[in-house]
């Protein structure tokens, strides 16, 4: 402590990430409390500073921590790694103990986390910063632990420690936990809307007979809630680290929800998904593990199409200097590879997903983009000269042909290579295990790849997208108005991931795409609404919430704004869908086109190859539409 302020520690090393780019309401919209995130590089995790220890979750992800000085650190590692039941976690203290600044507290298997949760990154939280006076975060990109000081706190005047203690204990002498469990119960339809419900370290988690039948405006108003949200199935009400474990004993006496482990949970929420709802989260856990490097090569084309087309001019830049031509070619190069060998990557996640060895998922995918396989992108002029090679396995012609840039057929054969992988694995030794299951299930799925799979799903892929082609060419209009206004609803049930595979596809078929840029107008129409509701809202919170999210839509990650601020007053939601659509029909009737998938906001005009000037003007239409909309509405509503 010095001049009443207090330095917190990083507590791991890594980059250090906002609050708002973590992927859980809980954290990015601040119910426990203000902080920062690290996206670890080891898995060694150190006290941020002297203290005790007042929680150490029996999973061993959370570490909860109160300074000698009164600050209350919460440290959450990862994502839903409650549900690993600490695997992969190993805890050096416990309840009570005394720490100093340094001293270890978990060690965990970073890539074991990463591949088993739903991410590694770790928020960094003080969750009584209302009573300690929170002062300032770091402006470092990478923290070092035990070195870089990731927060500081400001101690209060004694007058205003004590009166808020006093405060806090005579609320919790004249309210038992037993009334707030009743109250939570009612607040979520009753008893008999609840099949399972279960905790962690930060949250009550229930699985709902029908989520429609919750109060959330009276659940919201409880002073002991921090917030709650619907999420993978689970309808999750935050209550705070110390506090959880005492309201869900209250809530089991008090009632007749039993207790229930989070395997309880997840499987209760996992038989109310239906078939769509299943595939469409496969889906999800395909592709987002391999959205970086999708992502990644989009910019990089958007770069090399600032280069080698006419954008600002009527010449390109490498034509003005043709001394920028080997930049130009070096980069589409570098920004190509991902799209080139897409399979490898979808076989690496899809393989992984569907419990196989992920190696051989990159291999089978490599296999399909073979050089010595004809090019999927020269199919077309192969079948016009009637020259396409051929195997001939005893009087069966197999066509030799590559896929390049097809989803659906290495999706399949991912499928087919893990099943292969998991039935023999049970069945052979372990000793002979390396000499039999990966060469015979490789072997079996090439073969397979290349009589079956390949061309069935080959054909699939290309009705698909002559039929998207289609309507679009015909009905552009139409085509775009649906599209820019359904895109939004998607991503709150999660559909949207399902487009990204359509992306790829149109992209692998056709060389670009015409849905992904009405996603990026989609997502700035969201954040237009919340920077509209930003300069409207009177409290500081939603003020702040409404900025950092707004900002965040416009960089391309939408659920802060969606979830934070424009669903919850419903308006701002509805006005971001009237832009995207309106716009989404104007980029369509002017051919508006991406070459690759980039950053679903501003930034995504780099990935535009052609209508870049329609595309900025779409841009225009939904940042003036939902801001003006939201605006007038905000400014009636919020002042009455």
């Amino acid at each position: 402590m010095v001049n009443g302020q207090e330095k917190i520690l990083a507590p791991l090393s890594g980059t250090i990430k906002s609050l708002e780019d973590v992927p859980d309401p809980t954290f990015s919209q601040k119910m426990m409390g203000d902080g920062l995130a690290i996206d670890p590089t080891d898995g060694k995790v150190i006290a941020p500073l002297d203290g005790e220890i007042v929680q150490i979750f029996p999973t061993k992800h959370a570490v909860g921590i109160l300074s000698d000085e009164g600050t209350e650190v919460l440290i959450h590692i990862g994502l839903d790694t409650v549900n690993l039941d600490g695997e992969g976690f190993e805890a050096h203290v416990k309840q009570g103990d005394k720490v100093k600044a340094g001293d270890p507290l978990v060690t965990f298997d970073v890539e074991f986390v990463r591949k088993k949760a739903a991410g590694v990154i770790t928020p960094v939280i003080i969750t009584n910063g209302e009573q300690v006076g929170f002062l300032e975060k770091t402006n470092e990109a990478i923290a070092v632990a035990g070195d870089t000081v990731l927060l500081t706190t400001e101690k209060q005047s004694e007058s205003e420690s004590v009166k808020q203690k006093k405060s806090g204990a005579s609320a919790t002498s004249e309210a038992p936990y037993s009334r707030e469990a009743n109250d939570i119960v009612h607040a979520l339809g009753g008893e008999e809307n609840i099949n399972v419900a279960t905790h962690c370290v930060t949250r009550l988690r229930f699985a709902l007979d029908d989520e429609d039948k919750v109060n959330k405006e009276s659940l919201e108003n409880m002073d002991i809630v921090k917030g709650s949200f619907s999420a993978n199935g689970q309808f999750q009400v935050v209550i705070g680290q110390g506090t959880v474990d005492k309201v869900y004993a209250a809530m089991v006496d008090e009632t007749n929800i039993g207790e229930a482990s989070k395997e309880d949970v997840k499987a209760a929420t996992g038989k109310k998904k239906n078939p769509l709802q299943r595939g469409i989260k496969v889906l999800a856990d395909i592709f987002i593990p391999i959205l970086p490097a999708i992502v990644t090569a989009g910019l990089l084309m958007g770069i090399n199409n600032i280069l080698v087309n006419p954008v600002f001019s009527e010449q390109s830049i490498i034509d003005m200097y043709p001394q920028w031509a080997g930049v130009a070619n070096m980069i589409i190069i570098i920004a190509n590879t991902a799209f080139t060998f897409l399979p490898a990557l979808i076989g690496w996640s899809a393989v992984k997903r569907f419990g196989g060895n992920e190696l051989l998922g990159v291999v089978i995918g490599l296999i399909m983009v073979h050089p010595d396989l004809l090019n999927a992108w020269s199919y077309g002029d192969a079948v016009k000269s009637d020259d396409i090679p051929t195997w001939n396995l005893f009087g069966l012609e197999v066509e030799k042909i590559g896929y390049q840039g097809q989803v659906l057929p290495v999706l399949f054969a991912s499928w087919v290579l893990a099943k292969i992988e998991i039935f023999m694995k049970k069945r052979v030794m372990d000793s002979l295990q390396l000499l039999i299951v990966a060469p015979v299930a490789l072997l079996i799925t090439g073969f397979l790849t290349f009589i079956i799979i390949g061309p069935i799903t080959f054909a699939i892929g290309n009705w698909i997208t002559d039929g998207l082609v289609a309507i679009f060419d015909q009905f552009a209009l139409l085509g775009g108005l649906v599209y820019g206004a359904l895109y939004a609803p998607m991503v709150i049930t999660g559909m949207h991931h399902t487009f990204l595979a359509v992306d790829l596809q149109l992209i692998g078929s056709t060389g670009s795409t015409f849905l992904w840029p009405i996603l990026a107008l989609s997502n700035i129409a969201q954040g237009a609404a919340a920077f509209a509701m930003m300069l409207v809202a009177r409290g500081e919170k939603l003020k702040g919430l409404a900025g950092t999210s707004g900002l965040s839509a416009w960089l391309g990650i939408t659920e802060p704004a969606m979830f934070g601020v424009n669903l919850q007053y419903k308006y701002p939601f509805v006005a971001a869908i009237i832009g995207s659509s309106i716009a989404g029909a104007f980029i369509t009737m002017q051919h508006v086109t991406a070459a690759s998938i980039g950053i679903g906001g501003v930034p995504g005009f780099l990935s535009i190859e052609n209508g870049m000037v329609s595309f900025f003007i779409g841009m225009g239409i939904v940042i003036v539409i939902p801001f003006i909309i939201t605006f007038i509405i905000a400014k009636r509503k919020l002042s009455q």
